[in-house]
């Protein structure tokens, strides 16, 4: 049984891949003044990741704390998955604390793929039949990922077509003035399109005049090319 972090980075060091890590930190904007400045990677990919993270449940949340805060993007998503998969398997209680945990930790959950991944998971499923309120707060936070995490964890109400909490979240976020979070809230509406359009559309012709261009077009990326084009004119 693997249990500390440095036989976990024995383990992922076979995986790596310095050519692979070269892309994937342009591809993340880890340049000065970008988004993700200072991310370092290891070049190895997400399904390779993802079966690690399998072999790994057992690991002491003690481990994964450490991982979370790698310089390594690698070994945070590593953590992350590792989370999940310990989320899914544990009681209420244990559930708790697996969210708080999350939460604590969002400073080094610091970039899209990261928050894509996970949020929905965790924050998401513990909200579900809970107050939403921390889900505000985080829409409120001055931190991109934060807020990022706050609309991108209403995916998991959408699949439930529940689609009241990712609007409102939608509603405060757009003056946002980060285009990672025009892209998800955008995302997040075409999500509630796809099984409810009619709720989407009354939401876009409220708001789509006024809604950061990025956001629209994500929000209508589905749509019939006549509609769409409606929408981008302002002639709906």
């Amino acid at each position: 049984m693997i249990v500390d972090v440095e036989d976990i980075r024995k383990k992922l060091q076979p995986l790596a891949d310095e050519d692979k890590a070269k892309v994937l930190q342009r591809f993340f904007k880890t340049g000065p003044g970008e988004y993700g400045e200072g991310d370092r990677f290891l070049g190895i990919k997400v399904p390779e990741l993802r079966r690690v993270a399998k072999e790994l449940l057992q690991v002491r949340c003690g481990t994964v704390k450490v991982l979370l805060k790698s310089p390594f993007h690698e070994e945070r998503l590593l953590a992350l998955l590792i989370l999940i998969g310990k989320y899914s398997k544990a009681d209420e209680s244990g559930k708790k604390k697996i969210y708080d945990l999350y939460l604590k930790y969002t400073p080094w959950i610091n970039n899209w793929d990261l928050v894509d991944l996970s949020a929905e998971h965790i924050v998401g499923d513990f909200l579900w039949q809970k107050d939403k309120r921390p889900l505000h707060r985080l829409a409120k936070s001055e931190i991109l990922w934060e807020r990022r995490i706050a609309i991108v964890a209403t995916y998991h109400f959408i699949k439930k077509k529940a689609f009241s909490e990712t609007l409102k979240i939608s509603e405060r976020l757009l003056s946002d003035k980060e285009d990672l979070i025009h892209k998800a809230v955008g995302w997040m509406l075409r999500e509630v399109g796809k099984r409810d359009p009619e709720t989407e559309e009354d939401f876009l012709k409220a708001h789509y005049k006024s809604m950061p261009r990025t956001m629209l077009r994500y929000a209508i990326e589905r749509f019939p090319e006549a509609k769409r084009q409606r929408y981008l004119k302002g002639k709906v």
